[in-house]
């Protein structure tokens, strides 16, 4: 079975319908964990205090950001090459989702930043480059609402995807790019962070917790992902149906 046969709507609609239920309750279950460990039971940070448990909401939603709009990167040149609806639709279901993990991370990161920097915002490269992928986000869902054609929304989408991927990889690795501004480097997701390097390492009693925390907003980003495609793939449907009475 190739991977290809799920550009099938009917097929991907119904392999989703069985995916969902097993994704959704391991998503609930990572969250549930990972949140009550993180926030009740790991102690204050010697620096930071209770404030650093922003790190359970903040790290993940950031992550996901990005990664959302990489996965509809990805959706999107599917679409360019093969022209398979179903990517093209799930690039569209994926972006709401992505636009409010940045939207969490922004504004986890003004609370964190507060206390910690004296001030809730910063033109920092790395908050700089996430709120101009917060714009591309919003126009990336208001492109696919202002034209008609599902056709051409999905090709200029395309587009728009991949020039707003620049900002998505300047959103990941800004603090690598300019050794200046507030915000720190990586201290989790990178070589040497959990073992070895002790420089801006995250200590193993919040990395653990907070690695169960980001596998819970991957499985809830899969999950939702999923129930917007079907959704779209629904109301695709419903829209040609309707053109066709009208025609009729």
């Amino acid at each position: 079975m190739s991977i290809w046969d799920y550009a099938n709507p009917v097929k991907f609609i119904r392999t989703a319908d069985h995916i969902l239920p097993w994704v959704s309750g391991a998503a609930l279950l990572c969250l549930v964990t990972g949140l009550v460990w993180g926030f009740f039971f790991t102690p204050d940070d010697f620096r930071q205090g209770s404030t650093v448990k922003i790190i359970y909401l903040h790290v993940p939603a950031a992550l996901m950001a990005i990664n959302a709009w990489l996965m509809m990167l990805v959706a999107s040149l599917i679409w360019i090459v093969r022209r398979h609806h179903v990517s093209a639709l799930a690039a569209r279901a994926a972006a709401p989702i992505g636009a409010v993990m940045t939207v969490i991370a922004l504004a986890t990161g003004a609370i964190w930043g507060q206390p910690m920097w004296g001030t809730w915002w910063a033109w920092d490269p790395r908050l700089t480059s996430f709120l101009i992928l917060f714009l591309f986000y919003l126009g990336y869902i208001a492109l696919w609402e202002a034209i008609e054609s599902d056709d051409t929304a999905a090709d200029l989408t395309a587009i728009l995807c991949l020039v707003g991927s620049v900002f998505a990889v300047l959103s990941r690795y800004a603090v690598n790019f300019w050794n200046q501004g507030l915000h720190q480097g990586a201290s989790v997701m990178r070589a040497g962070a959990m073992a070895g390097d002790t420089e801006e390492r995250v200590s193993n009693v919040f990395a653990v917790p907070l690695f169960v925390c980001i596998a819970g907003f991957v499985l809830l980003f899969v999950a939702l992902v999923l129930l917007r495609t079907q959704t779209e793939i629904r109301a695709r449907r419903t829209r040609a149906l309707l053109a066709r009475e009208r025609v009729a």
